[in-house]
């Protein structure tokens, strides 16, 4: 009765043992008598004691593997540092598990001699500028050779590119003469442009002023066409208000008279006489000249005295 307990207790513990639980995104590879039998997924599952065994527990979830940094040559010879980081997911458990021993060293060791003969066609300044193209073809390449290990790589990405000391120095001093390059440029872009508008700004002010000149000799000699205009009518005014007053010979002769005295007393040194009025000047030379005399006559009568 005892050992007929003891035997059944066993049973139970074994078959109790050989239950299984998969959680989410994990899959177990099941071998029957050291061979493949099944692929167990999700849920609950038995596996009989001494006849199968679980060969692999896979995760099914996206894994990043980040590789270090490889020794790589650039095609001009150029020796530099560069890490990388893959994203894959296992797509087959089966091939995963049977395809390749140690499949992540697999992974970090196709990704280093990959990386090694894509940067070895491109040049050190292409190598720093092409980090798309080489993600693209690491990616492509990658995906291609780990089909047969129920891999599915997703995404690379190359994290780092360390170039030596001296190529970060060259480079560094290449950029500074590169900004101060564009400086210069800029300083003088903005000096071209202040001359630009200063010459603009004083080619306005002389057009401005020559035409503000030019609005005001207009303006002058508007004003003195008015004046002469004004002076021209008063003269015909007043040529018509003699003419409408039937002013006699005599009366004429006396406005020339005054006409004369006028000239006379300018600074003009040849008066021209008409011959009309030469007689009127004689007889004023006469009365000038006796009126002379006798003023002459009085004052020697005074010193006389």
């Amino acid at each position: 009765m005892g050992l007929g307990l003891v035997v059944i207790v066993i049973i139970v513990a074994i078959g109790v043992l050989g239950i299984k639980i998969i959680p989410q995104s994990r899959a177990y590879v099941v071998e029957r008598l050291g061979a493949y039998h099944r692929t167990m997924q999700t849920g609950l599952h038995y596996v009989f004691p001494f006849v199968e065994r679980v060969a692999n527990n896979v995760s099914l979830k996206e894994i990043v593997k980040d590789f270090p940094p490889q020794p790589v040559i650039t095609k001009d010879n150029v020796t530099m540092q560069i890490d990388t980081v893959v994203y894959f997911q296992i797509t087959d458990s089966k091939l995963y598990t049977y395809g390749v021993e140690n499949p992540i060293n697999a992974i970090e060791n196709l990704t280093a001699t990959t990386l090694r003969n894509i940067i070895g066609e491109l040049e050190l300044d292409e190598t720093l500028t092409s980090r798309d193209v080489i993600n693209t073809k690491m990616r492509s390449i990658l995906d291609e050779a780990t089909d047969p290990w129920g891999v599915k790589v997703n995404r690379v990405e190359v994290k780092n590119i360390l170039p030596p000391r001296d190529i970060q120095e060259s480079m560094e001093k290449q950029m500074r003469a590169e900004r101060e390059r564009r400086e210069a440029i800029l300083k003088a872009e903005g000096e071209k442009k202040a001359a630009i508008l200063i010459a603009e700004g004083e080619k306005e002010s002389v057009i401005l002023k020559a035409d503000a000149e030019k609005e005001a000799k207009i303006k002058q000699a508007e004003g003195e066409a008015a004046a002469i205009l004004k002076i021209q009518e008063a003269t015909a005014q007043g040529l018509k208000l003699l003419k409408d007053a039937d002013m006699d010979e005599a009366v004429l002769k006396l406005k020339s008279y005054e006409a004369m005295v006028d000239v006379a007393n300018g600074t003009a040194t040849k008066i021209i006489v008409p011959s009309d009025l030469q007689g009127l000047v004689t007889a004023g030379e006469v009365l000038s000249e006796s009126f002379q005399k006798k003023e002459s006559k009085n004052d020697s009568i005074t010193k006389k005295l």
